[in-house]
């Protein structure tokens, strides 16, 4: 694989703000009663555990690539062959592309739902997807500058969370662990679509610089990212009862409808918009994945491969109409998502250690 020109690499610090904005996004408005479904109040233990996971996953993928000095298109083409290993790489490619489409969807039911129930989903698609390629045009930079921005500006939004604290009830966490393993486990995998998207790193690698230096950044950005799950999921469970949680789609949204300021009366539509710049860079790097990915399989330019990609997208966003199909895709990207990240990835790490153990003894 060709070697990253200088100027287009960034530093390993900024892999902090890439992989803990890859996995914040519209999940946090209401993961809280996906896993109370499964493990009830004691859920919190499983976005622990999912967090262990993710710790794991990550050092497998650097262990992965610091052995292939290069990104996962060149991974699967070492290990699987041109064939093979570029229909794996499709696939990744098509889950990317699936992950973009999961996020504008489900951003836009939020507006639909919580402020504009005769919002236009063709045209905010539309302009989005403008404002994103305006963003990949400017190179894999301007795309982590966005990741910066979308950890920093909405920060504010995180104070917001004292509020529910007033009416919270410790007592609702008691008993702990009045739940099986098996709930535990269930409740983990569920928690899979709000915690995966930091797999992307398998596309960005070669565009870091002192790559292996990174590592730490990447494991800050996922330990941050646990915390704050949990900090939210544990605010969510004190304020609301089993049964009203069961009731709550988005449990978070509903807890910014009682913050009371004196200069806004309905601070949920400021967590709305703001939330915006929360997932756009989900969107940005899924779609700069794919059509990096594009590229490297078929030696076409990125931006071409980049509008087609986009027209793919918004044709899908506007084929999810009721919350039944979307919940349907949700769902359906979290069982996959969930056996790349959680299965895949263990299986392409024990394939390569194999591979280079053969290699060397040769």
């Amino acid at each position: 694989m060709d070697r990253i020109k200088e100027q287009f690499l960034v530093s390993p610090f900024l892999v902090f703000f890439l992989i803990h904005s890859m996995q914040i996004g519209i999940g946090m408005l209401g993961f809280q009663r996906i896993i109370a479904k499964s493990a009830g109040f004691d859920s919190w233990i499983s976005i622990i555990i999912v967090g262990i996971c993710v710790h794991i996953i990550i050092w497998m993928i650097y262990r992965i690539l610091d052995n292939s000095k290069g990104d996962i298109v060149h991974v699967h083409k070492e290990i699987f062959g041109k064939w093979i290993g570029g229909f794996i790489s499709l696939l990744f490619i098509l889950y990317l592309m699936a992950m973009s489409v999961t996020v504008l969807r489900s951003y836009i039911e939020v507006v639909e739902v919580w402020m504009f129930a005769d919002f236009n989903k063709w045209v905010f698609g539309f302009f989005t997807l403008v404002l994103v390629y305006y963003i990949i045009s400017g190179g894999f930079r301007t795309v982590t500058g966005i990741s910066f921005f979308s950890v920093v500006l909405p920060f504010y939004i995180l104070l917001v969370m004292i509020f529910p604290l007033g009416y919270a009830h410790v007592r609702n966490l008691l008993p702990i662990m009045s739940h099986s393993f098996m709930d535990i486990a269930k409740a983990t995998k569920d928690m899979s679509l709000s915690i995966i998207g930091f797999e992307v790193i398998l596309f960005y690698y070669p565009f870091i610089k002192d790559a292996k230096k990174s590592q730490k950044w990447a494991h800050l950005g996922a330990l941050a990212t646990t915390i704050l799950y949990l900090g939210v999921a544990l605010t969510a469970f004190m304020f609301y009862s089993e049964a009203q949680l069961d009731k709550q789609i988005w449990a978070t949204l509903s807890m910014f409808k009682i913050v009371i300021l004196p200069f806004v009366e309905r601070f949920e539509y400021i967590g709305i918009t703001s939330w915006f710049l929360v997932v756009l860079p989900n969107i940005c790097l899924t779609l700069w994945a794919s059509s990096r990915g594009i590229k490297r399989m078929f030696a076409v330019k990125q931006k071409h491969s980049l509008i087609v990609i986009m027209a793919i997208v918004l044709v899908a966003v506007g084929m999810f109409k009721t919350r039944f199909q979307i919940n349907m895709l949700n769902d359906y990207m979290a069982t996959f998502g969930f056996y790349f990240v959680f299965c895949y990835i263990p299986i392409l790490f024990v394939l390569n250690f194999i591979i280079r153990k053969l290699r060397g003894k040769k």
